[in-house]
């Protein structure tokens, strides 16, 4: 038995049908020992509903049912429903039994007719089983075969007092709606009789045919008003039931890789782990690329990762990524990798889903791609396909999945990022792809729109294709305007050659210079070699006149020695300079008494 939810005062006690989603729309379950009413035009899935209850039952609390069938035989409804996971045959031996209950309208008309012996016998075997659970199938047909009002109205309620008497912990009805009408046929008091209704409806919406649940009815207990999208899956079916309004979701601070180095660094270290990712653009742009170079990643680290492709196979997807240096074959083959390709006309945006949840319940992936999840808009309405989009988001969020999707802009306008699903407000991560149309060329630009929790770049970055895989190049600007393909090639190009002209005109100053500067040390050179001549012939000048002096005076004296010349008189009167002055100091001539005359030899 479900819990109810918080909040939500529960009085009446519940029993689960273990279908997906409606125990939660319904705060529960079916109501115990009551009545419950199923509703619907033909194929909307009342049988279904009623069966897989009673096969849950079975399985999940081990709680016997027996199916009592008014329209189709047993083997009928055993044979159709062979396409689920159910396993009826386990079943049948002890916790299911199908009552054929087809009544022929000639037996009806003979006489008086009543359902007294039918449920005696069903007393019987409900003892002998042990049931909890009992469905009246196509309760309809008996009241039609009835054919009076009266009698109609007095079995139906036999059938609820032997209900009751009986204390079954659930009982269900299913009856068609006649046509367009929401009430069932002539017998619109079964609505007011029982104590849970609820209507199933099948229609066509933009060709493509929609299944929907609405509880109407539910006494003693407060359920989720609305309609629900009703889906069909392996196990059975699955309703879209209300999502929680709390978000209650584990945030992780490890980072995985986006693919390639240079996008990482634009993200600021990548992509958060159970984070998504939007990838947007026009047809071209590259989505899938970068798509699969996250898958390539992801298996490169040893991760567990599902790739579905929508309206693409598998092969081709395989064969063009190889051309980029996207190499995901050795994945596929190791099992690491698990492709899923899917076609979208004339299926139901839910039926993608519970497609895709039941993908993921088999491979348990790490990491997820879906490219273009925007292809579910194809069939079925665009409100339906985003709101799978929107609980597909949060189911990945939910198990920590880092998952990665696309979808295609119609246009290439600034204005036109966004896309018809309405996801870019949920999504962690948002990148943008588009064209650069410039120089009669189409260039690849990415952008990172947003990125929450992280320092993103809000460069735009020319993406570059090539066999060794995606590459960001760096961001090339010239007067403000980013240049891409051709012509930034130009225009480096003219830069490369500036730069050329201005280093080479750089070498001819600088060889100048240097020439000059030898030419001039040469001459500082030769004046210094010229300074030092001169120096030399000047110290050799006062050398030659202090040796002519030395030399006259070493002649005077040498003469008056042969003279012999009274020396030491000439000393004592004061003259002992060889060239004395015959003046003295004041310029006049020396006065004093003179010398007496040499005697000359043999005088």
């Amino acid at each position: 038995m479900i819990e109810p939810k918080r909040g939500i005062p529960q009085y009446l006690p519940k029993n689960a049908t273990g279908i997906q989603g409606f125990d939660e729309l319904s705060y529960g379950g079916l109501p115990r020992n009551r009545i419950s009413l199923l509703k619907g035009g033909p194929g909307s899935g009342k049988t279904v509903f009623a069966l897989q209850s009673l096969v849950n039952a079975a399985r999940q609390r081990d709680e016997p049912g027996i199916f009592v069938a008014f329209e189709e035989r047993p083997q009928q409804i055993i044979a159709n429903a062979a396409g689920f996971q159910w396993d009826l045959a386990a079943l049948l031996r002890r916790k299911l039994f199908f009552m054929d209950a087809n009544l022929s309208p000639d037996v009806v008309q003979s006489g008086e007719f009543d359902l007294r012996g039918l449920l005696a016998m069903l007393q019987a075997k409900k003892e002998e089983m042990g049931a909890r659970w009992i469905v009246f199938d196509g309760i309809d047909v008996l009241l039609t075969l009835l054919q009076n009002p009266k009698s109609e109205i007095r079995e139906i309620y036999r059938i609820r007092d032997w209900l009751a008497k009986n204390e079954v912990d659930a009982a269900i009805f299913t009856a068609k709606i006649d046509g367009h009408a929401s009430a069932i046929a002539n017998y619109g008091f079964l609505q007011f009789m029982v104590d849970c209704v609820i209507q199933f409806e099948s229609r066509l919406d933009c060709g493509v045919a929609m299944h929907r649940i609405q509880v109407t009815k539910y006494r003693g207990s407060a359920f989720a008003k609305g309609e629900y999208p009703v889906s069909f899956g392996s196990g059975g079916m699955e309703i879209a039931g209300p999502e929680p309004a709390e978000i209650q979701q584990v945030a992780s601070g490890e980072r995985v890789s986006a693919g390639f180095e240079r996008l990482d660094t634009m993200l600021g270290g990548g992509l958060f782990v159970g984070s998504s990712t939007l990838i947007t653009g026009v047809p071209g742009t590259s989505k899938t690329t970068l798509s699969g170079k996250f898958a390539e990643a992801a298996c490169g680290r040893g991760e567990r990762t599902l790739f579905v492709s929508f309206d693409e196979g598998a092969d081709r997807i395989v064969r063009n990524l190889t051309s980029v240096g996207i190499h995901l074959k050795p994945y596929l083959k190791s099992g690491l990798l698990r492709m899923y390709s899917g076609r979208t006309e004339s299926v139901a945006a839910e039926d993608h889903l519970v497609k895709l949840k039941a993908l993921i319940a088999e491979h348990r992936p790490l990491c997820m791609v879906i490219d273009p999840l925007s292809a579910i808009t194809k069939a079925g309405g665009l409100a339906a396909a985003r709101s799978v989009a929107n609980r597909f988001i949060y189911t990945a969020k939910e198990r920590k999945i880092t998952v990665l999707v696309t979808a295609i802009n119609e246009g290439d306008q600034p204005e036109t990022e966004a896309t018809d699903l309405q996801i870019s407000t949920i999504a962690d991560t948002w990148i943008h792809l588009s064209y650069l149309i410039r120089g009669g060329e189409r260039n690849r630009a990415l952008t990172i729109i947003k990125s929450r929790g992280t320092q993103h770049s809000n460069q735009v970055r020319e993406l570059i294709l090539s066999d060794a895989g995606p590459m960001l190049a760096d961001v090339y600007t010239a007067g403000g305007e980013v240049l891409m393909g051709t012509l930034r090639w130009e225009k480096e190009h003219e830069e490369r050659a500036k730069t050329l002209q201005r280093r080479s005109d750089f070498d001819q100053k600088r060889v100048s210079l240097e020439l000059a500067e030898a030419d001039t040390r040469a001459r500082i050179k030769a004046l210094e070699h010229d300074l030092e001549r001169q120096r030399v012939e000047l110290a050799a000048y006062f050398s030659d006149d202090e040796a002519r002096m030395v030399s006259s005076s070493d002649r005077e004296k040498s003469l008056r020695r042969i003279r012999s010349a009274d020396l030491a008189g000439r000393a004592t009167a004061g003259t002992a300079t060889p060239r004395e002055k015959p003046y003295g100091s004041n310029g006049s001539r020396k006065s004093g008494k003179k010398n007496k005359p040499e005697a000359r030899d043999g005088s």
